[in-house]
């Protein structure tokens, strides 16, 4: 192995480790309040790591646009390896919840950056492969994680659930700090720090207005973000990607992730209340409903990596968008069908994320000036990760009472809510027709300059 293997294996351990810390505390969470107590707080351990991971990453990927990638993906590191210990020893709920805090802005460092230096440190051939590979280990890290809870909780303790990440850490730490190449130009930048602290806060407040359905916070949140983006627009070293959001392609990939995570995500919510309120399974089967939906992520990033070089970004971002409204429109027909139907339909869903999601993040790091590829890396992953808590919150506004009610009430509003994702999946596909006709134009401009000379 040469030094970029060794460092990219180092990147994929760190992703690794964020993606499943989202995941495996689910299960341990029963026992940690048995011991701690604090059984009204049972939900702000994940919702604060979520919410400052999303909330961290635009400003880790600008802050690395401007101080190094490598230095900056080291601090995040240490950051998440050293809350996790902190997590570890909690010996109440409200020291839990505060050092999750500082854990989500570290996996929201780690999962940045890494897609931020996989697309610096190859070309559109092998970066493509890497990021299937990525996509891979983060499906991956979706269907073991449960598991791996439930194991250590089972037959060790819930403090090693945080534990466990400490010598993975210091792992993918070592392995960067030696292999990862990179070089830095030196240069005085004065970062507009008005408009990112508006922006910081602004998002908090909408993620945290769309998770507890306070419209209030969602107002102002987003007045916050409006405000931001006027300071943003006007600065030279802005925390969001403008420049590149300038450009057709990079609008329009953004505004397809944000779609498509609202649906995605959505669904991910409330299929295991479907399966276990109305067909009256337990939650093992309704995990096994949602299986599909992953694995057809995970296959098909990896397939997507090589198929790019087939038929190119554009055409596979129309080909995901267009398997993802077939799937929405399955879920959205066939809803009353069984859960048999339902995850095939899933596959089908999960199969359209993966190629569109990796085809979408692509295209935007090959759109992204070298100044601001952290940031349109940043703000790919964001808006998904927006669009997911605009989702849930919507749908759950759709289906009402029937939340409560469960059986066929459920049932009919839950059709509705997927009627509600095939529209936004069907606005995600006109989209991506966008971006391959402005994909084409752009390719055509230096052929025609060329004629021209």
């Amino acid at each position: 192995m040469n030094k970029k293997a060794f460092a990219t294996a180092g990147l994929i351990i760190g992703i690794f480790l964020g993606a499943l810390e989202g995941t495996v505390v689910a299960t341990a969470m029963p026992k940690v309040i048995e011991d701690l107590g604090g059984k009204h707080l049972y939900a702000l351990p994940f919702a604060v790591y979520m919410l400052t991971s999303t909330v961290s990453s635009p400003l880790w990927g600008r802050l690395s646009d401007i101080f190094g990638r490598k230095r900056l993906y080291l601090m995040g590191v240490v950051l998440f390896v050293v809350s996790s210990m902190l997590c570890g020893i909690a010996y109440n709920m409200y020291w839990l919840i505060a050092m999750r805090a500082l854990q989500g802005m570290g996996a929201g460092c780690l999962m940045t950056l890494t897609m931020t230096l996989v697309g610096e440190m190859y070309g559109l051939a092998e970066r493509a492969k890497v990021q299937g590979y990525i996509s891979g280990v983060w499906g991956f890290s979706g269907l073991v994680g449960p598991m791996i809870g439930g194991l250590i909780v089972d037959h060790i303790s819930w403090h090693w659930v945080f534990f466990l990440n400490l010598p993975f850490g210091i792992v993918a730490m070592v392995l960067v700090y030696m292999f990862l190449e990179e070089k830095i130009e030196s240069h005085k930048v004065k970062i507009d720090w008005p408009g990112a602290i508006l922006f910081s806060l602004g998002t908090g407040l909408l993620v945290w207005g769309l998770d507890q359905v306070v419209i209030w916070y969602v107002l102002s949140g987003l007045a916050l973000m409006g405000i931001a983006f006027y300071f943003e627009w006007k600065h030279p070293s802005p925390l969001l990607p403008i420049t590149s959001l300038r450009t057709n392609i990079s609008r329009f990939s953004i505004f397809n992730n944000l779609l498509a995570g609202a649906a995605f995500f959505g669904a991910i919510a409330y299929i295991p209340l479907f399966v276990q309120s109305v067909a009256n399974k337990d939650a093992s089967t309704a995990g096994i409903v949602l299986t599909p939906m992953i694995v057809g992520w995970t296959i098909t990033s990896v397939i997507g990596a090589r198929l790019i070089h087939t038929i190119g970004m554009s055409k596979l971002i129309v080909l995901g968008f267009s398997i993802l409204l077939i799937g929405f429109s399955g879920f959205a027909l066939l809803v009353h069908q069984g859960l048999y139907v339902l995850a095939g339909v899933g596959l089908v869903v999960g199969c359209g994320m993966g190629f569109g999601m990796l085809g979408t993040l692509l295209i935007v790091q090959e759109n992204a000036t070298a100044k601001e590829l952290g940031a349109s890396t940043a703000a790919i992953s964001f808006a998904r990760t927006i669009g997911g808590a605009i989702g849930v919150s919507t749908m759950s506004l759709i289906m009402g009472e029937a939340v409560q009610t469960g059986g066929i009430a459920l049932a009919d509003a839950l059709q509705k809510a997927f009627i509600f994702g095939a529209v936004l999946t069907l606005f995600a596909f006109i989209l991506s027709l966008m971006i391959q006709k402005a994909y084409t134009r752009q390719q055509e401009i230096p052929v025609a300059e060329e004629l021209g000379q």
